[in-house]
């Protein structure tokens, strides 16, 4: 709420708000060890809301709150415009969602905020208008492809382990008996990192992304997105590293990665550009090195962590500063900044210094331990990543040096007054002088990174190398000094470098290959759905009829021996009731007139009601006859506007009725082979001998509907208060066609007259329509112990309006007065008010109980009324919207006054109501 009327200005209590959370996240991990909370979430299946500070979570959630708060002061005077305040709202979020994956303790909460970061990259992006939409949704398609992984992961590690909480998860014995088990998850939670940490063949959308705004980029490169890539990884690299998939391929995919974005970050021209490709190579870096696995490797992952963090976030935002000022960020256009810009070109300089491992800043202590642990692995692994990153160290001094050269040094050029971007410019003087200033001072990240990286390893801190500036003349060093030596070379003959500007390496690119992958995707959804484009049932009817019929008869070959039913569980009574189910099917396939055919099929349903009544499921059968009822009268409304004979080629009927008899047969047999007749499931008996003592009520079925099982109940009346909404906005968009008459020419008659034709139901609706609401009213309240309930006692409401309705001489006259839509969205309101009381006892839809006067109260009695609402919602708005008067008639009901009901209808019409009731005869 404060945000739009705040604008940009709500930036300054977001950063200072991150900025304080990363000094009590600080203070909170240095007075001791990891802390932990959990609040419950899904108890039944062991979910909770835990959150666990160690120190690699500690690390990362400094990290993404201090240069989150950076980004945000910044972007105070980056971002304007009267959208301004969506825009930290947003940012908000992703540092929240960041915030929460670095500290989950619980695998579905991690998957959550892993989801999450990745919705508010992708809104980030699509800020920017529409030259944000193809990146954003190309970004998206990358990143949820990652996130199907990390889901297959933790799936695979709860079902295995037995647990959701990950630091259980990870100290389980699994990891190192099975091989398998580790090998699959291993694999699967790299793929899930290396799309966020955008890395080779996942690398293409991290530069493609850079339409989005300066301060997104900065924090999006800095702290966020490709950050929980590298979390991940380094979260799960000591129980993932008992596998031999672990280490090659991190190794590989990171050495790979780190070649190709420094090459590419050579052939840009364009600054933003080049600290993309930039980011894509330090990255891989970091990945190859948490793939060596030793202490040392993580030691040096924990340490460019923090360097990459201040000296990128610098590079992006004074990118973004540069651009306000000088109007470009091409390398060939800027030139003399040290004349213009003496300040900030000093902080490019630093920030340009400490990415390419210029003693003494950060960057190069970083750089130091990465080339000390590739040399000193001593493993396959390690030998590649020696060979690679130091190249890729090389390729990094090179782009380097691009920014510094070309941009600081020459003749003064033209840029805008300093006015209005001091904020900018103070952030990323804070960040770049953290980054030189650290250097030196490297001592003070010696406990938290140690802390890091034993709590990545699970070992004790005292097993951790100590962090040092300098540790003596070693091979690390001595790689190093070569590196600067050779990258200088490159600077020197950079004329030739320069040739590469431009220049396509490949003959497809990494976004080409996106697009085609999304095209792709597209056009075979296209595919896979034409042959169902048509209003034909058979089309749609086909696949799952030879689904079922397959499934049945692999049932049946599988259980053959379970074809027998039991003794004593079939009566002579079943066999009357089967072949008069029988008759209607049969009835119904030769019946040449839709109106036989309902006829036809509603014996079946009734049929099948008395079945269930013989069976002793009271409940079932009454809903059954019920249906039957009102699904007769919403289907004589369309067929007043249908040819009254089935039209389309008869030859078409032998293979359909070849289809549904072998459909029927295969689910039949399938049916007996699974069940076998074989008496109450283990379930049913569970609920027979438990539902009265743990709920209080006698029904068995409305006890499972309201109490056991409320979830899916809530979740069907949502489902029906949507289909009344769909129903008002699709019949309100078109005009009904008109209604039929079968053997026109007719003299009116009596039988034909409204008037005279609504004498006996209307008889009969004065005694019944107020004994059937009471009755329903009645079958409501009871329901908790007999048969009943809310959706019963929905369905004797609604009858009751439909006879009102057939009685009426028109259907003006005949309208339901409730405002349909009201009534089901209230039903949805109150069985989720209900749900919401359940927190009082620990969980969502869980009912609550209570005596007085003797008389048992529970609140899943509430949460029935909102089930009644929804159902009696719904079948209103089909009377009042399929039983409408004639197109050439107005309208006596648009969307907009479902809601909001007239007093008085107009009754313009007074024979439609009879053709619904002669219909019905």
């Amino acid at each position: 709420m404060a945000a739009p009327l705040l604008g940009r200005r709500v930036g300054w209590f977001a950063a200072a708000a991150l900025t304080a959370l990363a000094a009590v996240t600080a203070m909170l991990w240095a007075g001791g060890g990891p802390a932990a909370a959990t609040v419950p979430w899904i108890p039944s299946l062991d979910v909770a809301l835990r959150l666990r500070l160690d120190g690699l979570g500690a690390l990362f959630a400094v990290v993404v709150l201090g240069v989150g708060g950076v980004v945000l002061a910044y972007s105070t005077a980056y971002v304007t415009g009267p959208r301004s305040g969506g825009f930290f709202v947003l940012m908000s979020a992703f540092a929240a969602a960041m915030l929460t994956l670095v500290l989950a303790d619980d695998l579905v909460v991690l998957f959550v905020a892993w989801e999450i970061t990745t919705l508010c990259s992708y809104l980030l992006i699509l800020r920017v208008g529409p030259g944000g939409r193809a990146p954003a949704s190309r970004t998206l398609l990358v990143t949820v492809a990652g996130g199907l992984a990390l889901l297959a992961a933790v799936c695979t590690i709860v079902v295995r382990t037995g647990t959701t909480q990950l630091s259980a998860a990870l100290t389980d014995p699994a990891w190192a008996e099975d091989p398998v088990f580790a090998g699959v998850v291993a694999v699967l939670v790299a793929v899930a990192a290396m799309t966020k940490a955008a890395q080779f063949p996942f690398h293409s959308w991290l530069p493609d992304a850079m339409v989005a705004p300066a301060p997104v980029s900065a924090y999006l490169h800095a702290a966020a997105m490709v950050k929980a890539g590298i979390y991940l990884l380094m979260r799960f690299a000591g129980a993932a590293s008992a596998s031999p998939v672990w280490p090659w391929l991190l190794v590989s995919v990171g050495v790979v990665t780190a070649l190709l974005g420094g090459v590419f970050a050579l052939q840009r021209s364009d600054l933003k550009e080049l600290l993309a490709y930039s980011t894509v190579s330090q990255l891989g870096l970091l990945v190859a090195v948490i793939g060596v696995g030793t202490a040392t490797a993580l030691l040096a992952a924990s340490t460019h962590v923090v360097a990459h963090a201040l000296f990128k976030s610098a590079g992006f935002m004074a990118v973004g500063l540069l651009e306000r000022r000088s109007g470009t960020r091409d390398l060939r256009e800027l030139r003399g900044l040290f004349r213009s810009m003496p300040w900030t070109a000093s902080m490019i300089a630093l920030a340009a210094i400490s990415m390419a491992g210029v003693p003494l800043t950060l960057g190069f202590v970083s750089k130091e331990y990465v080339l000390d642990a590739v040399l000193s692995g001593g493993s396959g692994p390690a030998l590649v990543a020696a060979v690679g990153l130091g190249t890729a160290a090389l390729l990094t001094v090179a782009y380097s040096a691009r920014m510094v050269f070309p941009v600081l040094f020459g003749p003064r050029g033209a840029v805008a007054p300093s006015g209005g971007t001091r904020a900018m410019a103070g952030a990323v003087t804070v960040v770049a002088l953290a980054g030189a200033v650290l250097g030196p001072a490297a001592s003070l990240l010696d406990a938290p990174l140690r802390s890091s990286t034993a709590a990545a390893l699970g070992l004790a801190v005292g097993e951790v190398p100590g962090l040092y500036v300098w540790h003596g003349v070693s091979p690390a060093l001595l790689v190093s000094a070569a590196v600067i030596v050779l990258g200088g070379v490159v600077v020197v003959a950079r004329r030739r470098v320069d040739r590469l500007l431009g220049r396509a390496l490949f003959p497809v690119t990494g976004v080409e290959v996106v697009e085609r992958l999304r095209a792709g995707v597209i056009d075979l959804g296209h595919a896979t759905g034409r042959p169902y484009r048509s209003d034909a049932p058979a089309r749609h009817l086909l696949v799952p009829i030879v689904l079922v019929a397959a499934g049945g008869a692999a049932a049946g070959a599988v259980h053959a021996e379970g074809f027998a039913p039991a003794p004593g569980t079939s009566q002579s009574w079943d066999a009357f009731l089967l072949l008069l189910a029988a008759g209607g099917v049969v009835a119904t396939l030769v019946a040449r007139t839709r109106f036989a055919a309902v006829v036809a099929a509603g014996v079946m349903g009734f049929a099948v009601a008395l079945w269930f009544y013989e069976l002793g499921a009271a409940d079932v059968a009454l809903t059954q006859l019920l249906v039957e009822v009102l699904t007769v009268v919403v289907i004589v409304f369309v067929l007043r506007r249908l040819p009254a004979a089935f039209t389309g080629r008869s030859g078409r009927r032998g293979p359909r009725t070849l289809f549904a008899i072998g459909a029927g047969v295969a689910a039949t047999l399938a049916t007996l082979a699974l069940t076998g007749h074989r008496g109450p499931s283990p379930a049913a008996t569970w609920f027979l001998t438990q539902a009265e003592d743990r709920t209080g009520g006698t029904n068995v079925v409305n006890t499972i509907l309201v109490d056991f099982r409320a979830l899916d109940t809530f979740g069907e009346l949502v489902v029906l208060a949507l289909a009344a909404l769909v129903m008002a906005a699709l019949l309100d968009a078109r005009r009904p066609q008109p209604v039929r008459h079968g053997g026109g020419g007719r003299s009116a008659a009596a039988v034909r007259d409204a008037q005279a034709n609504a004498v006996f139901l209307g008889t009969a609706a004065k005694v019944m329509v107020p004994f059937l609401l009471l009755a329903s009213v009645y079958v409501l309240l009871r329901g908790h112990n007999a048969p009943g309930g809310g959706f019963i006692g929905a369905l004797l409401g609604a009858a009751a309006l439909v006879l009102a309705y057939l009685a009426a001489p028109s259907d003006g006259a005949g309208r339901v007065r409730l405002p349909f839509l009201l009534v089901a969205g209230m039903g949805a309101v109150v069985a989720a008010g209900v749900g919401l009381l359940g927190f009082a006892d620990g969980s969502f839809l869980r009912p609550l109980h209570a005596d007085a006067l003797g008389i048992h109260l529970t609140t899943a009695l509430v949460f029935d009324v909102g089930v009644y609402l929804a159902v009696l919602g719904v079948l209103v708005a089909a009377l009042n919207l399929l039983g409408t008067p004639r197109p050439d008639t107005p309208r006596p009901q648009t969307l907009r006054s479902a809601v909001d009901e007239p007093t008085e209808a107009p009754e313009t019409h007074t024979n439609t109501s009879s053709d619904s009731t002669e219909a019905l005869r």
